[in-house]
């Protein structure tokens, strides 16, 4: 059996495009599982994994909680916010006592860059990233990237601009780095003040005329604007914002060709996209969210195979 060539999914930045491929087609495997009449498979069944969120999520969060219960395993939630965290104790604390229950895996988000590569060299569990301060989400970039394959048949080749807030997006350095490995071509799109300096030493053109952008495109990947991150003002108002960067259908349909939308969510409906546009034929938001599930069982399973080959 193949696998993968790392112990824990911290960033895409970190694994190989046939780890990527191989996340891919065991995903197509359970994408058929999850559309069966009976969803479960006892593939984890020895495994217990724990999500731990030190920062507030519900889409990510119950998109792997399904992923680990579909797989049979065992899972234990913990969520920061209301934990000994807040009382001083520290990351390490926290994980070693859940070790000491333990645990085989653990499924972490958390605000500071950096957090999970931390951990991996500190704890004996697979660690998996589920998103790290503005950093990186690595099963974000899979999904995306997953979901781009399942519409237009292969990413290799394909145009695909990242739009809004990079700044403060984990989802759009994932994005990127996955996107390269599979040999798209990637511009992003914003307000300059929401580009990041470093962005040109990545491989990845600015474009900041939103119409040329998207009738450069294959791929349109719609970024919220992350206001929770932001401790000043980047931009004049939302209604400006939405002017120079929100797509609605009038924009959409005097393009050049049709393009595909995708939006990582949760959608600001009326900012980044219309609620038009978002529940469109072009849009494949929701498929999105259903290959998650796919995507996360598929780097759940390749990691505990990885746990079982280790205790073998």
């Amino acid at each position: 059996m193949k696998e993968l060539s790392v112990n824990h999914l911290l960033g895409i930045k970190y694994i190989t495009e046939s780890d990527i491929q191989l996340i891919f087609e065991t995903a197509d495997h359970f994408k058929e599982v999850i559309n069966r009449p009976i969803k479960k498979v006892p593939s984890l069944r020895d495994i217990t994994i724990a999500n731990l969120f030190f920062e507030n999520s519900t889409r990510t969060r119950l998109s792997f909680e399904i992923a680990e219960k579909r797989l049979s395993a065992d899972v234990v939630n913990f969520s920061a916010a209301s934990s000994s965290v807040k009382k001083g104790e520290t990351l390490i604390d926290t994980v070693n006592n859940i070790l000491s229950m333990k645990v085989d895996m653990v499924v972490m988000r958390h605000p500071n860059p950096g957090a999970g590569v931390f951990l991996s060299k500190h704890i004996g569990a697979s660690i998996v990233n589920a998103g790290d301060g503005a950093h990186e989400h690595p099963t974000q970039a899979l999904l995306d990237t997953y979901s781009i394959r399942e519409r237009l048949g292969d990413v290799a080749g394909k145009k695909v601009v990242i739009v809004g807030d990079i700044l403060h997006s984990r989802v759009a350095l994932s994005n990127i780095f996955a996107l390269q490995k599979l040999g798209a071509t990637v511009k992003v799109c914003g307000p300059k003040t929401l580009i990041p300096k470093y962005i040109d030493k990545l491989g990845v053109e600015v474009e900041t005329n939103l119409r040329k952008a998207l009738n450069w495109c294959d791929v349109a990947n719609m970024l919220r604007v992350q206001n929770e991150r932001m401790d000043i003002s980047y931009f004049p108002s939302t209604r400006e914002y939405t002017q120079q960067f929100g797509v609605n259908m009038e924009l959409l349909e005097s393009l050049d060709k049709e393009i595909v939308v995708m939006h990582p969510g949760p959608i600001n409906r009326g900012v980044e996209i219309t609620t038009e546009v978002a529940d469109s034929s072009q849009a494949i938001i929701l498929d999105q969210v259903q290959n998650g599930v796919a995507i996360r069982m598929a780097v759940l399973y390749l990691l505990a195979s990885k746990i079982k080959n280790y205790e073998d």
